[in-house]
């Protein structure tokens, strides 16, 4: 194959993918419920950085900033699972306390906290936490929707533009620690039984 022909297959398969991507984001006005996991609305969003106003519980409790993926993970947590954080604000990788060791109580969450890796194996319900990096200062977090074997899914709301509302990450056991492969993932956070 030519160097020329090779690329030009590059650049046909990338407008393709992005235009698909373009169609897909044609079909949602930001607001418009893409998925439902436990009866919870998974919102579309348009863009990561979209902020459209604060949504708060009837009660009043701060569920975060309309469609981000804080916002998401903390309706989820309080309408499904009943559960309400002391902490009500902070940014996705502010889910994750550093000083809090692998299967202790995070106090601002009042959740048990793992790390990744972690002696304890991801469950159906916990909050994953993905650490943020240059294109994304402030970290993503996520519902662990399925445990699989070797995978486990997760559901997830304002992913940006190129991810799905569910996406399938691996998970293996390496002697007595589980890990999910995804080096941006610094743990996950779990409701007591």
């Amino acid at each position: 194959m030519s160097p020329l022909y090779y690329r030009l297959s590059i650049i046909f398969c990338l407008t393709g993918f992005l235009l698909s991507c373009k169609e897909a984001a044609l079909n949602h006005q930001v607001g418009d419920v893409i998925d439902r996991h436990n009866g919870v609305a998974v919102y579309y969003n348009g863009s990561v950085r979209n902020i459209n106003g604060r949504n708060l519980a009837p009660d009043g409790y701060n569920l975060g900033l309309k469609y981000q993926c804080v916002e998401f993970v903390k309706r989820y947590y309080y309408e499904y699972l009943h559960h309400k954080m002391p902490d009500t604000y902070g940014n996705a990788k502010d889910f994750f306390n550093e000083s809090t060791a692998d299967g202790e109580r995070n106090l601002h969450r009042d959740l048990l906290q793992y790390t990744n890796p972690s002696l304890s194996k991801p469950e159906a319900d916990d909050l994953l936490i993905f650490n943020g990096n240059r294109f994304n200062p402030y970290g993503h977090v996520a519902i662990v929707s399925k445990i699989m074997e070797n995978q486990i899914e997760i559901v997830q709301q304002n992913p940006g533009p190129l991810s799905k509302s569910r996406v399938l990450l691996s998970l293996e056991k390496r002697g007595n620690y589980w890990y999910i492969d995804d080096d941006q993932i610094i743990g996950w956070l779990r409701k007591d039984h």
